[in-house]
């Protein structure tokens, strides 16, 4: 197996521990629980600093400045019953207004948008303050004792909850203010496009790790090396996550290969190819860090699948362009930010899906992304959605020739060209109005031109 020893400018390494830790954490913050369960808790320890300084005052008899005294416990009970009743009056209001948001942008933007509403730290945060500043009030509350040496009144908890009642305040007047700029879409297509970009970044910090592609495929290894086993996905779903340092480490303490069937994004059927291993004797042990490291769901994630933000953006350009919408300008908005991140994919590159260990043997082979399905992915439903529709084609044109100024390989100029035809097809056949075709194929030269200059480089 000659192909496995490293070649000179080809090795990639991974230098830090796998992304697998950055999908759970991003599970936890795709969630309406971690974020408001972590503040509960610091206000319950909260409680607890304040407690112990109340019983410190009562017992040693210090003396506290005049505008914490707030009275005897009656007044105290008063105090904290009403601020504890407000609290969760508020609380349901808060949630019934982010179930309302929730549904504003399940119907507007399509059910896979309301991942990134519920991921929303904001939202997360409001809940957690009004819900924490619940429970110190009601273990404020709870504290107050008329006992037989003479009252106890928690004088500094009952003044903390008084702050947290005016930091309430304050994060209500943000979640309403927050709310209302959320839903609005171009702040929505421009959170997919920030998620886009984040993960085009991560592409770019591993392409800069090596200086040439391989060419090493797992049909090239299955051609050469027939000592292969295969081993078989356990459960459906889409694979959201892969810990490729995780992988290369069991493939260097096996000795082994291993060539994976699916990049996140896939859906992975239960009892079909997860994966390929070389030699076949190292199948099993394989197989156990392969399910350790690959994490499959329900859904969808953005963390490591960059079609998924392409996708988030096509659908809601294809909604807004549908007759029912009938938005052009949302459509418009959604082309923009679609071109901005092609143009960064086309500059940076993907980074070589073969994976080596500190000896520079192959020990992973990933699923490559494809320039030509991306881009595809990025122009075609949106092209076809708004077909006679001018503004639409221009707008796409534009920014296939924005791209075009980025091209880095004849590869690349092709399927930028082939887009830039299937337009110019698409408005000659659907657009009626001479003028408007006349600037389409304005928009046309400019693709072309592009690419020439492009090329000359």
């Amino acid at each position: 197996m000659g192909m496995l020893d490293a070649q000179p400018g080809d090795v990639r390494r991974l230098r830090r521990r796998p992304r697998l830790a950055a999908w759970q954490r991003d599970a936890l913050r795709t969630s309406l629980w971690f974020v408001p369960s972590l503040l509960v808790v610091a206000a319950v320890g909260l409680f607890a600093v304040t407690y112990v300084l109340d019983r410190a005052v009562d017992n040693h008899d210090f003396g506290l400045p005049s505008w914490m005294n707030t009275g005897g416990p009656d007044a105290a009970r008063t105090i904290l019953t009403a601020i504890a009743a407000a609290v969760i009056t508020v609380v349901g209001v808060v949630f019934s207004i982010t179930i309302l948001a929730l549904q504003l942008a399940s119907t507007q933007f399509g059910p896979r948008m309301l991942r990134n509403f519920i991921r929303d730290f904001g939202t997360q945060l409001t809940l957690g303050t009004f819900v924490g500043t619940f429970v110190f009030s009601v273990l404020a509350l709870g504290s107050v004792s008329n006992e037989p040496g003479g009252p106890f009144v928690p004088h500094i908890s009952v003044t903390a909850a008084l702050v947290l009642l005016i930091v309430d305040l304050g994060v209500l007047i943000y979640f309403i203010h927050h709310v209302a700029t959320s839903i609005q879409v171009t702040d929505v297509v421009r959170a997919i496009a920030a998620d886009l970009g984040r993960a085009i970044d991560e592409l770019a910090r591993e392409r800069a790790q090596q200086a040439v592609v391989s060419a090493t495929t797992a049909d090239e290894l299955r051609r050469t090396d027939p000592d292969f086993a295969e081993i078989p996905a356990r459960a459906s779903g889409y694979l959201q996550a892969v810990g490729h340092a995780s992988l290369v480490e069991i493939a260097q303490s096996s000795d082994a290969v291993v060539a994976l069937a699916h990049r996140p994004g896939h859906f992975v059927v239960a009892g079909r190819p997860l994966a390929w291993v070389w030699p076949a004797r190292a199948a099993p042990a394989v197989a156990r860090g392969l399910e350790r490291a690959h994490a499959v769901g329900p859904h969808r994630t953005i963390r490591q699948d960059l079609q998924f933000a392409v996708d988030q953006l096509v659908e809601i350009a294809i909604r807004a362009l549908s007759p029912a919408v009938n938005d052009t300008f949302t459509a418009l908005t959604c082309i923009d930010w679609l071109g901005d991140g092609l143009c960064r994919i086309t500059a940076a590159g993907f980074p070589d899906p073969a994976l080596r260990d500190a000896d520079g043997r192959l020990r992973v082979l990933d699923v490559p992304l494809r320039y030509d399905r991306v881009l595809n992915r990025s122009f075609d439903l949106i092209r076809q959605a708004g077909r006679g529709n001018p503004a639409v084609a221009i707008r796409q044109l534009e920014n296939l020739s924005k791209i075009a100024r980025d091209t880095r390989s004849p590869e690349q100029r092709q399927v930028v060209q082939r887009q830039a035809d299937m337009l110019l097809r698409a408005a000659d056949e659907a657009i009626a109005e001479a003028n408007d075709r006349a600037d389409v194929h304005r928009a046309y030269e400019d693709v072309r031109r592009s690419l020439g200059a492009s090329a000359a480089r």
